[in-house]
């Protein structure tokens, strides 16, 4: 169950006025103090995630602030969203995945001065590092209450064994010892917290991701632009891939399926890639050994992607894991068809022959029977996209996500 379908006796948040148990009631004042923390505002639902929270829960009952660390070397910087939304953050220029140690440690430090300072509430706390130290430190400052969002999980497809071991023990000592609440974004993602034990269910709570879907509703404004910047013809049709270019993606897969697309069927085509990464050029490089350079382009990143999603026919996702899919429920509230991997939470947005296709992952072969398909049946397309919109508005807009929230956070305060 989710919080927007069971306000009120549900398992997804504490009955208003119930608080947490074994907590000590909070002094009177005239605002709910909220700090949220993220690893690092990286291209991807996470930090639009962070960012909207944080901009739309600013008001009589909340006083909501930002913390977040630096993007990767190899990433796509969305840290402008806040500029945007009239959201300053704070910086903590330690806080990343390529800190090291005494980076870290830095990190640990700044993050406890700054919650201390800041007299929190409630901390919230988004992806892996961000939950480790953001979730120590708040528990030396005394924060009454500490809560992580799982936005998904590294458990399967990431990593070896041995660090794939580390990263569940850490999550489990979180989960167990650490955090008061957890929030899961689908429920096919509480069911896989519960099964790799990450924390009680009985802590487990279900808010689904809230984006702001609105510039992709009447996105059709833009039709033909992105098309003449290519300089492609309107009969050409175009599958769209947007995201990281990193392994748990899957895009080989997808370059083999469009490979062998070509062997089936005569359909003029061309696959657009939009995003960057580590992966680029190993890619660009499998683009070329399978002879098909003439059908695939490499955007890199891209921030106008509502002029893009207005001229493509449909969109391809081919990831080995996946939380809950941002490109897809972008896509899908353009009005376009998705074919995806039935992996990680992509089941709970697109349903089968319904508002998509789904198929198998690491399976070329089925993914270019799906896009074969869509290729060739333009009224399967538009069916599709049609309840594809339907779908995923207003469940995952933003203005259900911040409703929510306000009524979680309130839930869980004594």
């Amino acid at each position: 169950m989710t919080c927007s379908t069971m306000r009120d006796s549900g398992p997804c948040a504490v009955s208003s006025g119930e608080g947490i148990e074994g907590l000590s009631p909070l002094p009177e004042r005239s605002r709910i103090k909220v700090v949220r923390i993220i690893t690092r505002l990286n291209v991807g639902g996470p930090a639009q995630h962070a960012v909207l929270l944080t901009a739309r829960l600013n008001g009589d009952r909340f006083q909501s602030k930002l913390l977040a660390g630096t993007t990767d070397s190899h990433e796509g910087d969305m840290s402008f969203l806040a500029e945007n939304h009239g959201t300053p953050f704070v910086r903590v220029e330690e806080l990343c995945n390529e800190a090291g140690l005494f980076g870290d440690l830095k990190s640990f430090c700044r993050l406890v001065k700054v919650i201390k300072k800041e007299k929190a509430d409630i901390v919230d706390l988004h992806l892996l590092k961000a939950r480790f130290f953001g979730g120590l430190a708040a528990k030396i400052a005394g924060v009454p209450v500490i809560v992580e969002t799982f936005h998904g999980h590294l458990f399967t497809g990431y990593f070896g064994r041995l660090k794939t071991a580390a990263i569940l023990t850490t999550e489990r000592l979180l989960g167990w010892f650490v955090m008061h609440r957890l929030i899961a974004i689908s429920e096919i993602q509480k069911e896989e917290l519960i099964r790799y034990r990450i924390s009680p269910a009985r802590k487990i709570d279900i808010i689904p991701l809230g984006l702001d879907l609105n510039k992709f509703l009447d996105c059709s404004k833009w039709r033909g632009e992105f098309r003449r910047e290519l300089g492609v013809a309107d009969a050409t049709i175009l599958i769209g891939v947007v995201g990281r270019l990193v392994p748990i993606k899957g895009l080989c897969y997808l370059l083999d399926a469009v490979s062998q697309v070509l062997r089936a069927t005569d359909a003029d085509f061309q696959l657009i890639v939009v995003g960057d990464g580590p992966l680029r050029g190993a890619l660009e490089s499998q683009v070329s050994s399978l002879d098909i350079e003439k059908r695939v382009r490499f955007l890199g990143w891209r921030f106008d992607l509502e002029k893009i999603y207005a001229d493509l026919d449909f969109v391809a996702l081919s990831s080995l894991n996946e939380g809950t899919p941002v490109s897809l429920i972008e896509a899908m509230a353009a009005g376009k068809a998705v074919v995806a991997t039935r992996v990680g939470g992509v089941p709970d947005v697109v349903e089968h022959e319904k508002t998509g296709i789904l198929v198998s992952p690491k399976n070329p072969l089925e993914l270019s029977k799906a896009i074969t398909r869509l290729l060739g049946n333009p009224r399967l397309r538009n069916c599709l996209g049609e309840r594809a919109r339907f779908s995923v508005y207003p469940k995952y807009d933003v203005s259900r996500l911040i409703q929510d929230m306000k009524e979680y956070y309130r839930s869980l305060l004594p």
